[in-house]
């Protein structure tokens, strides 16, 4: 296992009410401007913070892209339970999307970008995949030391981020910190 990437055995973090209450993904969907109709891509879907609200914001396709079966097989039990009819299963690496190009109105990058090696190839991906036009909302941990998150040397300063976006060819359209050890970056290709 890529010593960066999240282990499955903690997935019970991945939703919780403290996370909830910092980042609720439904306002952020909202603020995302998500269609009634795009079709997403959520990277790094894990146990469907992102997949399951914005199955239920639109009637396009969720493609739920995820390294780990074991995540991938919870998130298909819990799009079951709640009938979701519209998500597809995607298992694979954001340095390397099985999708053909130009799929997707709009990508999630939730906490993941900094587990991809290397930054650049990740963003080569996520640009390929999107529609033209289409956005992306990457939320990560700011690279300041504190006990939550990733290691510090594998988060990515915000200015940073922004940069690497800029660099391969996208328009940061806002850029937002719901708190000290979070930002919000929306990206458009």
């Amino acid at each position: 296992m890529n010593e960066r990437r999240f282990d499955p055995a903690k997935m019970a973090r991945l939703d919780n009410p403290e996370r909830r209450k910092a980042l609720p993904p439904e306002k952020l969907l909202q603020e995302f401007n998500l269609e009634p109709d795009d079709d997403v891509l959520d990277l790094g879907a894990g146990t469907g913070y992102f997949t399951l609200p914005a199955a239920k914001m639109t009637q396009g396709t969720i493609y739920a892209l995820d390294v780990e079966s074991q995540m991938l097989g919870v998130l298909m039990e819990r799009t079951d339970e709640e009938a979701l009819m519209n998500v597809q299963f995607v298992q694979g690496v954001i340095e390397d999307i099985p999708m053909d190009p130009e799929k997707v109105d709009k990508a999630i990058a939730s906490f993941v970008l900094h587990e991809v090696e290397p930054l650049s190839k990740g963003l080569e991906e996520i640009k390929r995949v999107l529609k033209p036009s289409g956005r992306c909302l990457c939320i990560e941990w700011e690279k300041k030391p504190m006990e939550q998150g990733p290691p510090f040397e594998h988060r990515i300063h915000s200015d940073d981020m922004k940069k690497a976006f800029e660099e391969h060819g996208f328009s940061v359209i806002s850029t937002t910190f719901p708190s000290d050890s979070h930002y919000v970056i929306i990206a458009q290709k």
